[in-house]
């Protein structure tokens, strides 16, 4: 975080703050609506058992908006929602036969991935670049956390190099660039907030 930014946020809950019910109730089915919105943005991959969405973008700056905490807790409400019945996953899916496919493995990685961004937008940045560098590292991260949390999955299904062909090596591209949409975002917005 830039020093001196103001620590109140529109879409977002900081450590040491106790939201109220209502607050909390709105970040979490409003991030849970924006993965499940990013979901139906589906490019089918060639050769891949999952497509290309804009879902990872959007649960790494959930992280970064929510914090460590509920960032997390954001996809869990995400995949149990869709895992209840509601068409919320990728091309429409839903219920629990989902969490035994082929994706199951990247949706378990979205809570992980989610906490690793929140954590790193709690750090304390000493410029803008140094903050665009770090957020874009640790988004990195997280979208590396994602992709081998899907690999895993795959691997029983497919065998570990076939499983990284298919699963990983069609994503790495499009996960370094969302990797720095999503810092070059969040430094903008930090930037653009008044100071105290």
């Amino acid at each position: 975080m830039i020093p001196g930014s103001r620590h109140q946020r529109w879409f977002a809950i900081d450590p040491g703050e106790r939201p109220s019910p209502v607050m909390l109730l709105a970040n979490l089915v409003l991030a849970a609506a924006a993965v499940a919105f990013a979901a139906r943005v589906s490019i089918p991959v060639p050769g891949a058992p999952v497509p290309q969405t804009l879902q990872t973008l959007v649960v790494v700056m959930t992280g970064m908006w929510m914090g460590p905490v509920w960032g997390p807790v954001a996809m869990v409400v995400y995949i149990g929602a869709g895992v209840a019945g509601l068409p919320l996953f990728a091309n429409g899916a839903s219920g629990a036969e989902v969490l035994h496919g082929p994706s199951a493995g990247y949706l378990f990685g979205f809570v992980v991935g989610a906490g690793i961004a929140g954590w790193s937008s709690r750090r304390v940045w000493f410029s803008p670049m140094a903050g665009l560098v770090w957020m874009s590292g640790l988004a990195l991260v997280a979208h590396g956390v994602i992709l081998l949390a899907g690999w895993i999955r795959l691997v029983p299904l497919a065998g570990a190099e076939a499983a990284f062909s298919a699963g990983v090596s069609p994503f790495l591209m499009g996960g370094m660039v969302k990797s720095m949409l999503a810092a070059a975002i969040w430094v903008i917005w930090e930037m653009s907030r008044p100071t105290d």
